[in-house]
């Protein structure tokens, strides 16, 4: 594997205020030397049409692999997509649990609670929490649309009575569902998947670090605001802080 992937040019497309972040946490993790080319957000809040030449939906991250062996780039999206991609062919064995115990490979059912757990919450930052997050965005965005000022009781009113029938039971379940999680994760954690950062808690980086920016944890989450300390204080996260600001001048973890 190792001389098989001597000769490869990664790049990450990044966007400020994206979730393209723990790709590069990802890559300071996996030891991987990359290219950052950083884009900014147009006045809408939206990626700038620049990103559709990289793939048709124009998101970010995004990343293009280059090998000596390929005849054109190898251009791959969607996070978790990426992560498991990276993970397969640059060493990321040191970032996913040990899947079974000895003499009980392969058996269904045998798997053991911390690759369970990684496997789950790959899927789960992009599948359940990130929607209920982006939602909230749109709410509050909502609430402070630039309209006529005798019709801004409207959209307020709607955003309210949303948050109200679902959206904020939602957001809580999700952090009372987390909060247990952390409580109970296997050796006392500090990590959801227990004693060992695993390429699941790059995954999950990004919802949480930002929503604690927006939602107060401490006082209702001690667990849940450990945790995006404990993120925040490991060596890969802060490099990758400190590439962005290098590249771009700033970095901000938010939504």
């Amino acid at each position: 594997m190792a001389d098989a992937n001597k000769n490869v040019n990664i790049t990450l497309y990044w966007l400020e205020k994206s979730r393209s972040q723990r790709i590069v946490w990802l890559f300071e993790e996996l030891g991987l030397t990359y290219n950052l080319k950083t884009f900014k957000r147009t006045p809408e809040m939206m990626a700038p049409a620049e990103l559709k030449k990289i793939h048709p939906l124009g998101k970010s991250p995004v990343i293009t692999i280059e090998t000596d062996h390929s005849e054109k780039p190898l251009v791959l999206a969607e996070s978790a997509n990426i992560t498991e991609y990276l993970c397969d062919h640059f060493g990321g064995e040191k970032l996913i649990p040990k899947r079974y115990p000895e003499g009980k490979e392969g058996a269904v059912g045998a798997e053991t609670e911390e690759w369970m757990r990684y496997r789950y919450f790959m899927h789960y930052a992009e599948g359940t929490l990130m929607p209920f997050l982006v939602f909230q965005l749109v709410m509050d965005r909502m609430k402070d649309a630039p309209v006529p000022f005798f019709i801004k009781p409207i959209p307020r009113f709607v955003a309210s009575k949303v948050e109200e029938m679902f959206l904020t039971r939602n957001i809580v379940g999700n952090f009372d569902f987390l909060e247990e999680r952390l409580k109970t994760a296997p050796g006392g954690g500090p990590y959801l998947c227990g004693q060992q950062l695993t390429a699941a808690d790059i995954m999950m980086s990004f919802p949480i670090i930002a929503a604690s920016m927006r939602l107060p944890m401490m006082e209702k989450y001690p667990n849940l605001a450990k945790y995006v300390e404990t993120l925040k204080a490991e060596e890969g996260y802060k490099r990758a802080v400190k590439k962005v600001e290098e590249i771009d001048g700033n970095f901000n973890a938010s939504l």
